[in-house]
């Protein structure tokens, strides 16, 4: 069964590591928050407990118990932080998603499938925006701030990554959420100034159908 719409909206952020995704979601808070938008941003992994472990834990976390670690943390985000948020009204903007752990949890080996299953009734975006950028240029990004996991100290990663978000990225449009690719350009004030059109339209709506 379709969880019922609540009155606020949820912006995912995705793409592969060293993309830009904080620094983005940081700036479209900003202005967001200068207009006078509610706005409370969220990061997946969480800063819990639960979170911790999988933030810090990928070299020792693998395969199906990390994929359950992410799930279970993204479960106990929602419940604790995101869909409270989203009940008083509130703009969430959320670093990573259900497409992360379909990316991941995907070059751990784990099947599409499975991770779709272990994130059954997490709430649908009312926007995911996936941004994307050349893997050369994501690469050289990550070399300059230094990989933050396994997966982002990994040779040939970014690659990978783009590939894999390619591919979730149309599984999900596939299941009805509503995705919108968006290239990240060198100055992040143009992609969060496109970014934030795609919002506005959204929150002027009212709250979707199940």
């Amino acid at each position: 069964m379709t969880a019922p719409r609540l009155p606020g909206t949820l912006v995912t952020f995705e793409g592969p590591g060293g993309v830009g995704k904080s620094t983005i979601v940081t700036l479209v808070a900003d202005l967001l928050n200068a207009d006078g938008v509610a706005v409370h941003a969220a990061v997946q992994p969480s800063r819990a407990p639960l979170g911790d472990l999988a933030r810090h834990g990928t070299d020792t976390y693998r395969g199906m118990a990390l994929a359950c670690l992410c799930a279970a943390d993204r479960h106990h985000q929602l419940a604790t932080e995101i869909l409270p948020a989203l009940a008083e009204g509130k703009l969430v903007l959320c670093d990573r998603y259900v497409a992360s752990s379909l990316v991941l949890q995907g070059i751990d080996d784990i099947p599409l499938d499975v991770v779709w299953a272990l994130n059954h009734g997490a709430y649908r975006p009312d926007l995911v925006v996936a941004l994307s950028a050349a893997p050369a240029d994501v690469e050289d990004r990550l070399h300059a701030r230094g990989g933050h996991s396994r997966f982002e100290r990994t040779p040939g990663n970014s690659l990978r990554e783009t590939h894999g978000y390619q591919a979730a990225t149309t599984f999900l449009h596939e299941q009805g959420w509503p995705v919108h690719v968006v290239d990240c350009a060198d100055n992040p004030q143009i992609t969060g100034g496109t970014i934030i059109d795609l919002i506005r339209p959204i929150l002027t709506e009212s709250p979707a159908c199940p």
